[in-house]
């Protein structure tokens, strides 16, 4: 019996992941009558070193160092 859908292999899972990233963006405010009890905000990234790096430098994450001058 054949199948009609391809099947993926982790191992395919795991590159196409690290290669494209996943970025979760959570926030959760629990609060009652006014007074908040909770607030949780999170930011999951998984992605390769470089794409991270790409990402990073696109939004402006990564610190630019300005040139030290020698006096």
């Amino acid at each position: 019996m054949k199948h009609s859908i391809e099947s993926s292999s982790l191992a395919e899972v795991i590159d196409r992941i690290l290669d494209k990233g996943i970025i979760v963006d959570l926030w959760v405010r629990v609060s009652l009558v006014g007074i908040d009890l909770l607030a949780v905000e999170a930011r999951i990234v998984i992605a390769s070193v470089e794409t991270w790096l790409c990402y990073a430098d696109a939004v402006g994450l990564l610190a630019k160092e300005k040139p030290k001058k020698i006096a």
